[in-house]
């Protein structure tokens, strides 16, 4: 309880943070106080309003820091802060990019700034918005580019020989490299359209400096062929000046619209166009959905309400969904429970995938075990069905909102994203959104319903992950359009990944002396109870030197356990050698049969196993007895 107060104490100062001083002299900007100082090296300034809108909103200029300032006081006025970091000289090149992290990060985590400012960057301003935004897309709200250089192959190659040397000095190449460099803005959108990042690009139409047709038009051309969404404001007759608009109206809308809105916190991910299923649901009017995860997936929160959505999306198809959410259990457990649970009841199109929160207050997982689970899961889905589309998403608890609120990724949800950009998977990081709303006040935690959202929490839940949906489905389905398998990478990231994993089954299995496989007689058995294993057979046995053994084809093996408050400990001999000990008694053991994996051996050599398991007379201080209850044996 004390632990929990503490933790809602954090919550609650930052969610009501405010901008703090800055160092360096102060001046008036148009009427407002402007800070300079340095950071980073770099010359900085900060433009307060007279006062901060909620959630400390930012526009985040680049390069000409005062031209046309027009939307910038606009925007000041609606109580935006207008801040520069001067990189100008260095053409958004990778230093560049490095200076804006440096300040990102000390506004955010020592000023209250909002995760997501908008990018604002005029003439040659556009290679750094581009360029930072696409190394930090989960950072950008949105981008407005003004005449904005998006090819340094254009500008300043084609038009300003001294510059075109400062520009090769900066990004330490040879023209020759240069010409050949494939980081220019138009071509790195990927990220930006993933992330769902909306552009705005004012130009004027007769620009013979940056030429329309050398920079936006390609720009804008890629992105739309990606699924971003752009709007190009094309000036009639007005060359390179004057930038911005004379009624910035539309500017100031636009970074309204994609700053301030409580979507604009939403942290999704979009890779691909989830296009297979989609097919599926949309021409052959079936489909079969699964939901994996712990006890968020299995509650009556998010999952049916998006359930409720597809249904309406597709009135015409027969869904099967698969609620496949389990509490308590993780991703090495959801490896292991897949093929079983899931994939041994059909063909599955559409795959949903959670286990941040229970990596982290259940497993407690290291980030390597978390990327083997998640890892395997991905492998074992796409070995039986290639076509099938899987979607990661991050649930949180308040560890998570704690890390995310001063500026660090957890763990566990960093190494589940890890294995999402390895395969080229969506992602919805409701961690990191709801983080966020909670810092700028818009809600609290009890509101929001906690780590097992309230029905507020879960209605946010499933607008975030059907605004995925609904942003991959915006258009047409092509009528050419045809279900393909997905592209897996030449190489996982661990060889060592669970995408094996399987339960034996009862015949592979020799029970000695002491043990059965039955359904336990749970009434003279102390401790709560799941009803999920109540009323199923499990391997069990509670006399200290018991024997039950298998062989496996593999690299690892454990035990998916429930542990309860007579948990004891099991010993385990592979190929012969020396036993090992192994405590299953679980800190949530003591008043109920808490489902748990403990791996026993991993990392082995591949190859044919003999494993023996022994109830050990050994036994944790709090437990009650020696038992030994095992809901399924899994071997990788």
């Amino acid at each position: 309880m004390k632990r929990w107060m503490a933790m809602a104490m954090v919550v609650g100062s930052l969610a009501g943070a405010k901008p703090g001083e800055f160092p360096g002299k102060v001046d008036a900007w148009h009427g407002f106080a402007r800070h300079t100082f340095r950071h980073d090296g770099r010359q900085c300034f900060v433009v307060k309003p007279k006062e901060a809108m909620q959630g400390n909103p930012w526009v985040w200029r680049a390069r000409f820091f005062g031209h046309e300032p027009q939307a910038d006081i606009a925007l000041l006025k609606q109580g935006f802060h207008v801040v520069y970091m001067d990189v100008g000289s260095m053409f958004g090149s990778p230093k560049a990019v490095a200076h804006w992290d440096a300040f990102h990060r000390y506004l955010t985590r020592e000023h209250g700034f909002a995760w997501r400012p908008a990018l604002e960057g005029m003439s040659r301003g556009g290679l750094i918005i581009y360029n930072w935004a696409a190394a930090n897309p989960d950072k950008a709200a949105c981008i407005y580019g003004d005449a904005p250089v998006c090819d340094f192959k254009s500008w300043p190659r084609k038009r300003s020989a001294p510059t075109w040397q400062a520009c090769l000095k900066a990004y330490g190449m040879t023209e020759e490299q240069a010409l050949a460099y494939g980081g220019n803005p138009i071509d790195n959108l990927v990220p930006l359209a993933q992330a769902g990042i909306p552009l705005l690009n004012v130009c004027g139409a007769a620009d013979t400096t940056v030429p329309m047709v050398e920079n936006t038009n390609i720009l804008a051309e890629r992105y739309r062929a990606l699924g971003g969404k752009i709007e190009v404001i094309a000036k009639p007759d007005c060359g390179h000046h004057p930038h911005s608009l004379k009624d910035p109206k539309l500017i100031v809308d636009f970074i309204l619209a994609h700053t301030i809105r409580p979507e604009s916190h939403a942290r999704t991910m979009l890779r691909g166009e989830l296009q297979n299923c989609r097919i599926r649901f949309a021409r052959e009017k079936r489909g079969r959905v699964a939901f994996l995860g712990g006890s968020i997936t299995n509650m009556e929160g998010y999952r049916p309400r998006f359930v409720a959505w597809l249904e309406k999306r597709f009135p015409q198809t027969k869904f099967d969904f698969m609620n496949a959410g389990v509490s308590s259990t993780c991703s090495m457990t959801g490896a292991f429970r897949l093929d079983r649970e899931v994939l041994a009841k059909g063909q599955v199109d559409l795959l949903f995938v959670e286990f941040a929160v229970n990596d982290n207050q259940d497993a407690h997982h290291a980030p390597a075990i978390s990327v083997r689970g998640m890892e395997g899961i991905v492998h074992h889905a796409r070995a039986a069905n290639p076509a099938m589309d899987i979607v990661f998403v991050y649930t949180t608890n308040l560890g998570h909102v704690k890390n995310y609120q001063r500026g660090v990724e957890p763990q566990e949800i960093a190494a589940h994203r890890q294995v999402a950009a390895h395969y080229g998977l969506a992602e919805v990081n409701w961690a990191g959104e709801i983080s966020e709303r909670l810092r700028t006040g818009e809600f609290d935690w009890k509101k929001f319903g906690g780590c097992h959202p309230a029905p507020f929490g879960n209605d946010l839940y499933a607008v975030t992950l059907s605004g995925l949906f609904a942003r991959a489905w915006a258009q047409d389905l092509p009528v050419e359009a045809k279900m393909a398998p997905a592209a897996m990478p030449e190489q996982p990231l661990d060889p060592l990944h669970y995408g094996r994993g399987r339960f034996l089954k009862p015949d592979q299995v020799t029970l000695g002396e002491g043990w059965q496989h039955d359904v336990p007689k749970w009434a003279e058995i102390k401790g709560s109870k799941r009803g999920r294993f109540t009323g199923i057979p499990l391997f069990h046995a509670a006399t200290p030197g018991a024997t039950l053994k298998y062989e496996f084809e593999g690299t690892s093996t454990g035990l998916y356990v429930v542990a309860g408050p007579d948990a004891g400990s099991v010993e385990t001999s592979i190929d012969g050698g020396e036993f090992a000990s192994c405590n299953l008694f679980h800190g949530h053991s003591k008043g109920l049969h808490y489902p748990r994996t403990v791996m026993l051996w991993d990392g082995l050599k591949r190859g044919t196993h003999r494993v023996v398991v022994r109830v050990s007379k050994e036994r944790d201080l709090r437990s009650l007895g020696t038992a030994l209850r095992i809901v399924g044996i899994g071997v990788n």
